[in-house]
This record gives structure tokens, C-alpha cells and sequence, in this order.
């Protein structure tokens, strides 16, 4: 085989079952998120539980669906600091809004 060959067969990706898999986790994912939104949560408890989830369904859409799973480590690690600055807006904007939401709600 030449060096074509091998390239398309380490850059080949999962399976159709695995596609399938991480689809199906990736929705279960997100009727967890729908059904928590609907439950009474402290709000930085649900955003908590919320950032995680997202964070789980990211790394799953990054490794298998944008084949970063398949790529060289060093690629992968450039992502890092792009992900903790987001990690970081995250938490900056979204735990202020829900202290400051705190007194706005019904008890």
C-alpha cells in the first residue's frame, strides 16, 4: 500500500455504530438538560450541573465528530486554552446573572 492508503485508513473515523451511539448520548444528554431545566434547582446548582453536561457533549462532539480523536495530541492541546476562556465566560457571566436572579424569584 503506499503512504495514501495508510493516510485514509488512520484518518478513516468510527464506525457507523459508534456515529450512532454518540448520537443517541448525545440527545439522552440533552433531554437530561430539558428535564432539569424544568425542575425547582438552586440556580448555581443547575448551572453547575448544566455547564458539566454541556462540557461532556462538547467533548463528545469535538472527539468523535470533528475527528479530533483520531488527530495528534498536540492539535488536541491547542484547544485547552480556548476551552478554559470559555469555561471561564461561562462561569464570569452566567453565576453573577443567577445571584443577581436569586432575589427576582418567587418564593
Amino acid at each position: 500500500m503506499n503512504d495514501h492508503a495508510h493516510a485514509e485508513e488512520a484518518h478513516a473515523g468510527a464506525s457507523v455504530g459508534t456515529n450512532l451511539a454518540i448520537w443517541i448520548g448525545l440527545v439522552a444528554i440533552t433531554g437530561l438538560e430539558v428535564f432539569l431545566a424544568y425542575e425547582e434547582l438552586q440556580p448555581t446548582l443547575m448551572l453547575t450541573i448544566l455547564i458539566g453536561l454541556s462540557l461532556v457533549k462538547a467533548a463528545m462532539i469535538m472527539s468523535y465528530f470533528m475527528h479530533l480523536k483520531f488527530e495528534r495530541f498536540s492539535l488536541v492541546l491547542w484547544l485547552v486554552p480556548a476551552m478554559i476562556f470559555c469555561i471561564a465566560m461561562m462561569m464570569i457571566f452566567f453565576f453573577t446573572e443567577a445571584y443577581w436572579g436569586m432575589g427576582l424569584r418567587p418564593h
